[in-house]
């Protein structure tokens, strides 16, 4: 399957998801490919945001980006990072949200050894997932 694809959590969805998730549409047309998302399970949120996690369940995050129309499919993801889903669908672009480098994406290397290629998107200025679960608690 080629396509364009990104991964995430996708817990309490915000602006700068939608941008991403934009971004990966307007390639996806671009290219003539299908949108997919590794979607965290939420097995894979706790161990990597910790047990208060996710806010919202796999199944309605999962229902919530299957409805846009910036999302052709939604794939799950039980692992902490998407090397293994990567491996493969062999996406043909790879896109994440600012604040990611080579360096921190142990899955880069999976997208260029399918023959794909990854784009870093710049930051969005607004608040995270995390930052509003913290907004809310305080």
């Amino acid at each position: 399957m080629s396509c364009v694809m990104t991964s995430g959590c996708f817990d309490i969805l915000t602006a700068a998801h939608c941008e991403i998730l934009r971004k990966c549409m307007e390639l996806a047309l671009e290219h003539r490919l299908t949108v997919v998302v590794a979607l965290n399970t939420d097995d894979s949120i706790r161990r990597l945001k910790g047990d208060s996690r996710p806010i919202v369940p796999y199944e309605q995050r999962e229902t919530i980006l299957k409805s846009l129309a910036y999302v052709d499919c939604v794939v799950p993801l039980d692992d902490d990072e998407p090397t293994d889903v990567i491996r493969r669908l062999k996406p043909t672009i790879y896109v994440k949200g600012g604040g990611y480098t080579r360096e921190t994406m142990p899955e880069w290397d999976a997208v260029e050894s399918g023959g794909g290629r990854v784009v870093l998107l710049e930051s969005f200025d607004g608040l995270s997932t995390t930052q509003i679960v913290e907004k809310c608690r305080a």
